[in-house]
């Protein structure tokens, strides 16, 4: 007599994994959060800081370098080690202490900074939360857990650069709540004349 067959169809409809929901959630956040900002970064380099518009290039390609080279470093150690959430848990504190560094920025090798730890965050979190996703949740459900996880991703994504455009003309397109007070013009010549 064979064995009974579980049911796929109600495995499939169980619901999703706690890890999967908030690696869900999270991602939502980074996402929206991250959009709200880069989108502004080229605009806030050029016509905050001065930088010219080739360093605006240069940081995107070292950014975006260093995120796709550490997937895959950081999904073979995960592997090696055999544990994915401290992983995780370090790319997106980077992250977020990436976007920190960005709003203190006085200066385009700050920003550089500020977007290489922030896209290093991405790059070792990537492959092992897809990993974890996999992990905890059943063969029949991944289709559906990682559905889900692109979803929320990509609901960030799209709600994040609205609320950044809304912001900055709410703000009158100013890229700093505070401005650095500057010298005034006048303050060396007058310094100059004084009698000795």
């Amino acid at each position: 007599m064979n064995d009974p067959q579980p049911d796929l169809h109600l495995e499939s409809n169980a619901k999703l994994p706690r890890n999967v929901i908030a690696l869900g959630v999270v991602s939502f956040f980074a996402d929206l959060s991250s959009e709200m900002i880069y989108p502004l970064i080229p605009l806030f380099l050029t016509g905050v800081l001065g930088a010219p518009v080739s360093v605006v290039g240069a940081i995107e390609g070292i950014a975006e370098s260093t995120a796709s080279l550490l997937k895959v470093a950081s999904g073979w150690w995960s592997d090696r080690v055999g544990k994915r959430m401290p992983l995780v848990t370090a790319g997106y504190g980077l992250s977020a202490i990436g976007k920190l560094l960005l709003a203190l920025a006085g200066a385009w090798p700050v920003v550089l900074f500020a977007r290489f730890v922030d896209r290093t965050g991405k790059g070792l979190r990537g492959s092992p939360r897809e990993a974890l996703i996999a992990d905890s949740t059943a063969p029949q459900s991944r289709g559906r857990a990682f559905g889900f996880h692109r979803a929320m991703d990509t609901a960030g994504a799209v709600i994040g650069p609205l609320i950044g455009l809304a912001l900055v003309s709410l703000l009158d397109d100013r890229m700093r709540l505070t401005r650095y007070p500057q010298p005034k013009p006048t303050t060396r010549p007058t310094l100059a004349a004084r009698p000795r």
